[in-house]
Parts: structure tokens; sequence; C-alpha cells
């Protein structure tokens, strides 16, 4: 049985931060899939620690905000 969780991903300078919000974890890579692969094998690690039992998903939105010149 295989559990979805999210991938929120950021760049900071030379470096894509990716976190899972359902579990906490983050991680990082020099490309996308490698952040992805590094957040992956860590919310695994950490899961086989301290087991979830449900996954409750966040709910992602945008919203804007004015710039005042």
């Amino acid at each position: 049985m295989n559990n979805l969780y999210t991938a929120i991903i950021h760049r900071e300078e030379k470096l894509y931060v990716a976190e899972c919000p359902e579990v906490g974890t983050a991680s990082q890579g020099y490309t996308i899939e490698e952040a992805i692969s590094n957040l992956k094998e860590a919310t695994e690690l950490y899961l086989e620690e301290f087991p979830v039992k449900s996954v409750e998903h966040p709910i992602l939105t945008t919203f804007e905000i004015p710039v005042h010149a």
C-alpha cells in the first residue's frame, strides 16, 4: 500500500528545497528531481521512526497582494 504526499518546491540560490507539509520533512537538491528524490528518502526514513496512520492533504491556493510603486 502506498500513501500520496505533497511536495512543495522553491528555489534558494543554487538549490531547490522540497518540503512535505503532511509530515514536516524537507530536503534539497541541485535539480527539482533530485530535491524530490531526497525528500522521498527523508520522508520514508522519518515515517519508519514516526508512523502516520492517516494523511490529510493541505489546501493549496494562491492569492494576490497589490504592489505599490
